[in-house]
């Protein structure tokens, strides 16, 4: 019989309590973020980059209320636009009801002017 030897094998030991593996980029990157080592650390070095997302953001945000503001404004517009549309329609029918030969007629009668009966007659000069 060979005698055994007693060798100490490292099993792999998992730990249960961190929810990432430190194997990858992403994985430390997420950590850190979640965690808060980001912020508490000190070394913020991509406040540049998130200052640059920032402001594009609000611009993203000023232009699409500029934009929302502007249509409301064309819609208010066109609104007025049909109004006098109609209100011109409306007195340009009544100017021509008023234009009328009968209706001229009657209003000169009450200040006693008649209408002509006799046709016109055209002197011609030779």
């Amino acid at each position: 019989m060979t005698p055994k030897s007693n060798k100490i094998i490292d099993p792999v030991v998992e730990d249960e309590s961190k929810p990432f593996k430190n194997d990858g980029i992403f994985s430390r990157i997420i950590k850190n973020v979640l965690g808060g080592d980001l912020i508490s650390t000190g070394t913020f070095k991509f406040y540049r980059y998130l200052l640059y997302l920032g402001l594009l953001a609000f611009i993203y945000i000023a232009n699409n209320y500029y934009a929302e503001n502007n249509i409301r404004q064309i819609n208010k517009l066109r609104k007025e636009l049909k109004e006098l549309r109609y209100e011109y329609i409306n007195v340009k029918t009544m100017l021509m009801q008023i234009e009328k030969q009968s209706k001229i007629t009657k209003k000169l009668e009450k200040s006693g002017i008649k209408k002509n009966n006799q046709p016109v007659k055209i002197l011609e000069i030779k």
